[in-house]
């Protein structure tokens, strides 16, 4: 703890402001936790590379029952992400602490699944580890919002998810390594779940290292840099940088105060055109498993389906961030599922071949970089400092909701009608969810500092 808190009440906790300074556009905390990033998505999606076709192939479930176990593992956490957010805000001291405890009981859960070879027992440790997602979410991008002056969010974000994506690239890497390291079965082989069991174990030796560099590296306390919105609305140029001030010390939000950010109009229809159109986001493992089928892939193959994502992402992350923060971030947002629109309707289409793969994960990796950080940074904008974590909270368990009824939804078609009948539903939903999401969000003052 000490190489964190030594700083926290010098540098790290406020940029330089003196006369003729900048203030860096990525402060060193949003590095530091870009690193934690890294380190734990490269554990995680070590595990969900193969988690897919282990549990379809090997363990047999159908796609409902995947549905099932997909939408756990992005919907359970997001009830947690509210109690996450709402205990991390106040006095700018509680963000790490609860976001540690996120970081830690994930990494907990790792070697776990080396006990867990059922439905019922994956289905436990899933809950567990989103549990941990949950909790460590909104703290770890407030954080991000206090320590980014208001104009350079969007980068912020951008730098942070292009560091997280850098995991998600290295992961599926690792975890293919293992399998053949390990010399075990590989996805749907039969036998034993040697291969399976190396994967996990790494897994779990990676997230705790992600673990440790949190608590020495992150510091302990975040002021607020720059000018929040509870203050004023956020202007453009030079004058919106403001100068960094304390974070006032004042008693912790209650849980209605947190509630009652939603009676803010641009929080009210940010958190609800989220929720709209995650209803119609089909997961990755959803898309993959379409991918795989519809291309004639080699099941060898599947794990490294989520590298062309991964490597769309971290290079557009940074530059689409910066984008937002000058065009509107609640207009790229749209933008992106715009994007995503037209993979699905690549994937449905009669076109085959390499360059369709290509093709669909570069647009899906587009899509995650124009909306994952730029929704996260709009929030920042529609919220005061002093409940960023809530505001996070809100916004994150109304889409994560979304997209659990989603995975549930999707499976359910997809043993009814099949694939790519429940793909084509999925895209004309999407297309109507995006019309009315550009509807709502139109009114709302853009922030593009």
């Amino acid at each position: 703890m000490y190489l964190a808190d030594s700083r926290s009440t010098k540098a790290a906790a406020a940029p330089d402001t003196r006369p003729g300074r900048r203030p860096a556009a990525v402060p060193g905390t949003v590095l530091a936790l870009g690193a934690v990033s890294l380190i734990t998505d490269v554990s995680s999606e070590m595990v969900t590379a193969v988690l897919p076709l282990y549990v379809v192939a090997t363990l047999g479930l159908s796609p409902l029952g995947f549905g099932l176990l997909d939408g756990i593992n992005n919907g359970v956490g997001a009830l947690v992400r509210l109690a996450g957010g709402h205990l991390a805000d106040g006095g700018g001291r509680r963000h790490k602490v609860v976001a540690g405890l996120g970081y830690g009981l994930s990494a907990v859960c790792k070697p776990l699944l080396l006990l867990a070879h059922g439905l019922p027992l994956i289905s436990a440790v899933l809950a567990a580890d989103r549990t941990g997602k949950g909790l460590r979410t909104a703290p770890r991008d407030a954080m991000i919002s206090l320590a980014t002056p208001p104009e350079h969010r969007g980068r912020a974000f951008g730098v942070h998810r292009a560091m997280d994506t850098t995991g998600a690239l290295l992961g599926p890497l690792a975890a293919f390594a293992v399998l053949r390291v390990a010399g075990g079965p590989l996805l749907g082989e039969g036998g034993d779940a040697g291969g399976y069991d190396a994967v996990f174990a790494v897994s779990g030796c990676v997230a705790a290292l992600g673990v440790l560099v949190l608590v020495l590296f992150v510091p302990r306390r975040i002021t607020a840099a720059g000018t929040g919105p509870a203050a004023r609305p956020a202007a453009t140029g030079p004058a919106a940088t403001g100068t960094a001030g304390s974070e006032p010390a004042g008693p912790r939000p209650t849980l209605r105060d947190s509630l009652a950010l939603l009676r803010r109009p641009a929080l009210r229809r940010l958190a609800a055109c989220a929720a709209l159109l995650g209803l119609t986001t089909v997961s990755d493992s959803f898309l993959y498993l379409l991918l795989q089928r519809e291309l004639h892939l080699s099941a060898h193959l599947f794990p490294l389906l989520p590298l062309g994502t991964a490597a769309t992402f971290l290079l557009l992350a940074v530059p689409l961030g910066a984008l937002a923060d000058r065009i509107g971030r609640r207009r790229l947002f749209l933008v992106g599922h715009a994007v995503l629109l037209a993979g699905y309707g690549l994937v449905l289409s009669p076109l085959r071949g390499l360059p369709v793969l290509v093709a669909v994960l570069v647009l899906h990796g587009a899509f995650y970089a124009s909306t994952d950080g730029v929704l996260a940074a709009a929030t920042a904008d529609a919220v005061p400092a002093a409940q960023q974590g809530a505001g996070q909270a809100l916004v994150g368990t109304g889409q994560a909701l979304a997209r659990f009824a989603c995975s549930l939804a999707f499976g359910a078609a997809w043993s009814l009608w099949g694939g790519r009948t429940a793909l084509a539903v999925a895209a004309v939903a999407l297309a109507a969810g995006a019309v009315a999401a550009a509807f709502v969000l139109r009114p709302a003052e853009e922030v593009s500092a």
